[in-house]
């Protein structure tokens, strides 16, 4: 069912769909509108889930942390101060194997205060164990919702997702989205069958104290469970392909890379942007590609150095930056995929703050790259340095 619809509400409403029993969050910048939209699902019988109103985002994730113990399918969103706010009980969720879905409206992290969009805040948290997923588009970041459910939940897995999309630019931007109907969801996403629960008949306990002879193997599980991760996205992702018509099987996806001599690597919603800025670079003759990252956590490694195999250059776009590292965590993670190849890949650090990125930021990025200049802050004002 085609409609026009704020991306914040039409995420709320896939939400919706997955029926979560709890779902618990603290309202904050710009991801208000979709914890707004599930409230008033709650109180006017749309939704029949148990919403909990919290002082923060460490009760929020705190009380979801309680409910998936419980034997809850639950939900939570945030961004910027407010994830950061969640950290220890971040790690807690993943550590105890819980599959909650959390939606992150990205924002910069302050200080100074920034209310804008870049990618600090998931990326600061990409080793704490949550699989991470990054839309291009408010269609994206709809079907995410119904993918991360349906892998969270199975049963080789077990870890929480978090699904991340570039606050105001995606979540307050209209956008005509293709909203899948109850049955459908429910047919593609099975009713929540939790792994363990507790339950006073058969007690068990979770994230209790361990000592140095246990803590190693449990993180490698948790490891073990992220590789194992890139199966199961393909696989759900093609499942729904087939039900519905958009293919999710792809941790990466290429744009015009068959022939290309330099591709820019890049996640979010600046794809769209890269993307125009590719053909109209095509148009006047440059080999120019994109290739997109929708999983960020488990890396797509051995995809990208696939995808990447015969290009001469790559140019990395980080909305982030890894402070006193070479770049931004996106580029790192990209030199070590393609570690051993020939292939230069250069990092530039841009958009921090919700700086705009215009295609002829784009174009000129891949002319630095051309001639061999990167790993940098691009679109420094001199005069304020």
């Amino acid at each position: 069912m085609m409609e026009i619809t704020e991306g914040s509400h039409a995420v709320a409403e896939a939400v919706r769909l997955c029926r979560p029993q709890v779902v618990s969050a603290y309202p904050i910048t710009p991801q208000t509108h979709i914890v707004e939209a599930l409230a008033d699902f709650v109180a006017n019988g749309k939704l029949d889930a148990e919403y909990i109103t919290v002082e923060n985002e460490l009760s929020a994730l705190s009380a979801c942390v309680g409910a998936s113990a419980a034997g809850s399918r639950t939900y939570s969103a945030t961004t910027s101060q407010g994830l950061l706010l969640m950290t220890e009980v971040v790690f807690n969720a993943a550590g105890m194997r819980l599959p909650i879905v959390m939606s992150i409206a990205n924002r910069a992290v302050g200080a100074p205060l920034s209310i804008w969009n870049d990618m600090q805040d998931s990326i600061s948290l990409r080793d704490a164990g949550w699989l991470q997923f990054y839309a291009e588009d408010n269609q994206e970041a709809t079907d995410l919702h119904f993918l991360a459910y349906k892998v969270a939940e199975s049963k080789e897995i077990q870890l929480p997702v978090f699904v991340c999309f570039d606050g105001f630019i995606l979540s307050h931007t209209y956008e005509p989205i293709d909203m899948l109907l109850q049955e459908q969801v429910d047919q593609y996403l099975p009713k929540f069958d939790p792994a363990e629960k507790l339950d006073a008949k058969d007690p068990i306990s979770f994230g209790m104290y361990a000592t140095p002879e246990y803590y190693l193997e449990f993180r490698y599980e948790m490891d073990q469970a992220q590789k194992r991760a890139k199966d199961v996205i393909a696989k759900a992702g093609k499942e729904f392909g087939t039900m519905f018509g958009r293919d999710y099987s792809a941790l990466t996806v290429g744009y015009l890379l068959d022939d290309a001599e330099t591709v820019i690597v890049a996640m979010g919603s600046v794809c769209g942007t890269v993307k125009d800025a590719i053909d109209e670079m095509r148009a006047a003759g440059k080999k120019v590609g994109l290739l997109k990252i929708r999983v960020f956590r488990p890396f797509p490694s051995e995809e990208i150095a696939k995808a990447l195999s015969k290009v001469k250059r790559v140019a990395v776009l980080d909305k982030n930056i890894s402070l006193g590292a070479k770049g931004g965590a996106t580029a790192i993670e990209v030199r070590d995929a393609m570690y051993g190849s020939m292939i230069p890949v250069k990092g530039y650090v841009l958009g921090l703050g919700g700086r705009d990125i215009r295609k002829k930021d784009i174009k000129e990025i891949v002319s630095l790259c051309e001639n061999g200049i990167g790993d940098q802050f691009y679109g420094l004002r001199k005069e304020l340095i």
